[in-house]
């Protein structure tokens, strides 16, 4: 019995999660299916430029596995477009990453301080970000 994958993190579902090639009707058309983690790899090597390592790390996966997704979904991206097929994004093994809120001290990210307060930053409390919960 193979060992169960572990979830992977991504940072938020995307907004579309259909493409297809214009002009051709949806029922001509033969889907390839990428998995959400594919596409956050997609998102952090190729349009963020982190390295593999980097990426991995914030995914919550090892290099080798995140190397083997980034190759998944660079194929099955490949095979969408160079053979006209409709790209569906659905799927996988996740987990979506809880969001932090952007400071207006300091410009950061951060996450919640645990408390139903604020957003810790610069040893503050900033009362005007709230985080609702």
């Amino acid at each position: 019995m193979p060992r169960p994958k572990c979830q992977r993190k991504i940072s938020s579902l995307p907004g579309v999660t259909y493409f297809k090639p214009r002009g051709i009707p949806l029922c001509e058309l033969t889907e390839s299916v990428l998995s959400f983690d594919e596409l956050e790899a997609i998102r952090l090597t190729d349009l963020e430029g982190l390295y593999q390592e980097q990426a991995a790390a914030k995914m919550g996966i090892s290099r080798q596995t995140f190397g083997r997704i980034i190759e998944s979904a660079h194929k099955t991206v490949a095979d969408a477009l160079i053979n006209g097929k409709a790209l569906k994004i659905e799927g996988g093994n996740i987990i979506v990453k809880k969001q932090g809120k952007r400071c207006r001290h300091c410009g950061m990210n951060h996450e919640k301080d645990g408390t139903n307060k604020g957003i810790r930053c610069c040893n503050k409390i900033s009362r005007k970000t709230k985080i609702k919960e």
